[in-house]
């Protein structure tokens, strides 16, 4: 696959959990909507929990991913959309989100009021590179 991540020394990185720059070349690109944390019915998971939220999230979006071929790791792109945002809830929000990846995507965090219903408190957009089927 022809993807690669760097983080150059003159742009800081705050963590090893993302990378500032991905380049992609001749794959597919995959948009996912943004992952919530509801379960295949629709019924919230985790409700006032960012990390049983995020849990929930991650595995949303391998599920997602699989019908297309592609994993956690072809992500490169990332946008978290966090509801009561303090920096000291990075762990639970990137620690499932990265639990078993060995890539880490290019990342924005935005901290909002709120997302389109109260017992949601994260939202992740992302978007990941994909095999095409012939290959």
């Amino acid at each position: 696959m022809s993807v690669e991540r760097l983080n150059p020394p003159a742009v800081h990185n705050p963590s090893g959990m993302i990378s500032q720059v991905v380049t992609v070349e001749g794959e597919r690109l995959v948009h996912l909507s943004g992952q919530v944390a509801w379960d295949a019915e629709g019924r919230p998971v985790g409700p006032g929990d960012h990390e049983a939220q995020s849990a929930q999230i991650a595995r949303n979006i391998e599920a997602a991913l699989a019908a297309v071929g592609a994993t956690r790791d072809d992500i490169i792109m990332e946008t978290v959309y966090v509801v009561d945002y303090s920096p000291e809830l990075m762990p639970a929000i990137f620690g499932p989100l990265r639990a078993g990846v060995t890539q880490a995507p290019a990342s924005t965090l935005v901290a909002v009021t709120a997302l389109f219903a109260p017992e949601y408190l994260l939202e992740v957009s992302v978007v990941a590179v994909a095999r095409d089927r012939e290959s």
